[in-house]
């Protein structure tokens, strides 16, 4: 700097030549500058060590689920972390030049919402293939694949997921237990093999087209764990529930395999972009996947370190006991790509689902006498499956949906559970907990166990809850959250999307009134959440039940800076308000990733 200022010196002098007054002047000049200077340097070694904010958000209504902070006004984020939580004008302290701040108008900020159980490459299908979640009837269902058929190929395969006889507003004329013949569907797509899974994932109906290419006659066994449903002619009527679904797999596998490789990567890549897409429209800025693949798995976690992730994934690996049994090197991956990709927990399933009578019950369903459902994984698989993920220091996590399939896990996690009872902070989860014998409600505390339920399910089912089951057992034991939470079981949210809607807001709704949508009436009111305990169960509760609560699922500093701002404040504006709230912004590790 000396060296700077002696040569400007020089060579203003030799401009101005030797004159006293002028070399006063400069000299004068000099002084200052080099004075200015040497504060400047020195104000910036003072502030170098400060801490400025990348990102501040203020002026708003902020809900951190932070015990020891519940609402601030402010928030400021640093990289991907919070470094302050507090109101507008200590965030000043915080605020530098390249500091970017949003007045947030007074809206509703909170952690981003954790979805804690569903299938996230499904979604992302679901919203590329025929979609029938809002279909009405069976009309409506053959009205689309019409539609689709027409600028389909022969011989191409027509997919669609969704449907659910027992929520269509009328029942079709010739059915079997609420299912229709395939005959109508069959008549439209004669040369275009049709798969429609039902909503549950639990079943699928297929037109003759398809049941041809699957082998498919009068004289094929029904599976293990399944049921190929017949007329009182002994004729697949179209429709195959639980293990029997396979067949049709099995030959759209085959059909699949005909792709070339590099169009069916194609494929899966935009299913995983839509399906981004959808969940941070919805405001979910980490999603805990139900069941992948080595091969899946492998892909999010090559994402997640290549930056290529714009939201958080934690999935649970799903394969037969043989498949895993030696291939468990390298399991559990931990927080890989910047906390972007977790896989620390194992899948299986002891039961169905209620819709296709799937759900294992104790007792017989009220409307299909001398029937208790499927067992559609057999015991002494899930067994090793569960000794597995405990001797590999992996989460288990069962889907269990009847009362006979949730005291079974229940069983088989005591059973493993006191092979070391000095581990006790193990978090295993019962994926759905549907239908639970009040008996076993108890259990849940006492193992420690994630009762990892999906809100939606309860209002959603209720048109054929009680057929199935009867007044009192639906009463006593169905979506029973208010009985466990109040037995001291963490409660996990989520939709199980694409089974349903991936609406966190609409499965907050069902979580906090349990009313109907379709028709105003509530389910079993007594067991809904409050408020606060409904954002819990979306938030900090579902961190937790990942093993993850020490960097998300509240605002606090240090955490990650994943949140959602919306429209409505969630714990006191109207039943009515919650199901008009918007979400407004999406930010994921301070990143703004959906604004509307």
């Amino acid at each position: 700097m000396g060296l700077l200022i002696t040569t400007t010196r020089r060579s203003v002098w030799k401009e101005l030549g030797d004159s006293p007054f002028q070399k006063k002047l400069i000299m004068k000049k000099l002084i200052y500058l080099l004075s200015l200077i040497t504060f400047t340097l020195f104000s910036c070694q003072q502030e170098a060590g400060k801490e400025y904010a990348d990102l501040i958000l203020t002026n708003g209504n902020i809900y951190t689920v932070d015990e020891s902070n519940p609402t601030a006004e402010a928030i400021a984020v640093k990289g991907d972390r919070i470094v302050k939580v507090g109101s507008a004008a200590e965030m000043e302290a915080f605020k530098g030049d390249s500091t970017e701040v949003i007045d947030l108008e007074g809206k509703f900020l909170m952690p981003g919402f954790i979805e804690a159980h569903g299938h996230f490459s499904g979604l992302g299908g679901s919203l590329m293939n025929l979609n029938f979640l809002r279909s009405k009837n069976w009309d409506e269902i053959v009205a689309m694949v019409e539609e689709k058929v027409k600028e389909s190929e022969p011989g191409e395969w027509i997919v669609g997921r969704g449907w659910h006889q027992e929520k269509w507003d009328q029942s079709p004329e010739r059915n079997v237990l609420g299912y229709p013949f395939h005959d109508k569907l069959s008549e439209i797509s004669p040369d275009n093999p049709v798969l429609l899974r039902h909503a549950s994932g639990h079943g699928a109906f297929a037109n003759a087209k398809a049941m041809e290419l699957a082998g498919i006659t009068a004289e094929t066994p029904s599976p293990s764990g399944g049921e190929i449903v017949r007329d009182s002619r002994g004729q697949a009527i179209g429709m195959f529930e639980e293990t029997a679904q396979r067949l049709l797999s099995s030959a759209y596998g085959e059909y699949r395999a005909t792709l070339s490789e590099e169009d069916q990567l194609k494929e899966w890549y935009k299913q995983i972009d839509l399906a981004q897409q959808e969940c941070l429209e919805n405001g979910i800025t980490s999603f805990q996947d139900a069941g992948s693949s080595y091969t899946t798995i492998e892909r999010y976690k090559e994402m997640a370190e290549k930056g290529d992730l714009d939201m958080r994934l934690w999935v649970m690996l799903r394969h037969g006991y043989d498949q895993m049994k030696d291939n468990m090197d390298g399991f559990p991956i931990i927080r890989a790509g910047n906390n972007f990709f977790t896989c620390k927990a194992i899948k299986t399933a002891l039961d169905g689902a209620l819709g296709p009578f799937g759900a294992w019950l104790l007792e017989p369903y009220e409307d299909k006498a001398d029937f208790h459902g499927q067992n559609t994984v057999p015991m002494e698989e899930v067994r090793n499956i569960a000794q597995l993920a405990w001797d590999n220091n992996m989460q288990l996590c069962v889907h269990a949906i009847g009362d006979r399939a949730n005291r079974e896990t229940l069983n088989i996690f005591e059973e493993t559970f006191q092979s070391d009872p000095e581990r006790t902070d193990h978090r295993w989860r019962v994926e759905h907990a549907q239908h639970i014998s009040p008996e076993d409600i108890p259990r849940f505390k006492e193992l420690n166990v994630i009762a990892s339920m999906q809100g939606i399910h309860c209002t959603s089912d209720a048109p054929y809850v009680i057929a199935r089951l009867g007044e009192e057992r639906a009463r006593s034991g169905a979506y029973v959250w208010r009985s466990l939470m109040d037995n001291g079981v963490v409660v996990a949210n989520g939709t199980d999307a694409p089974v349903e809607d991936v609406s966190a807001l609409e499965s907050f709704y069902a979580s906090v009134t349990r009313i109907r949508i379709d028709n105003g009436q509530p389910f079993f009111p007594e067991q809904k959440m409050t408020r606060a305990e409904g954002i819990y169960s979306y938030t900090l509760a579902n961190a937790y039940a990942a093993f993850e609560e020490d960097i998300k699922g509240s605002l606090e500093e240090g955490k990650l800076a994943d949140m959602v701002v919306l429209s409505n404040d969630l714990i006191n504006c109207t039943d009515e308000e919650v199901m008009n709230t918007e979400v407004v912004m999406t930010f994921v590790g301070g990143e703004l990733k959906y604004k509307k």
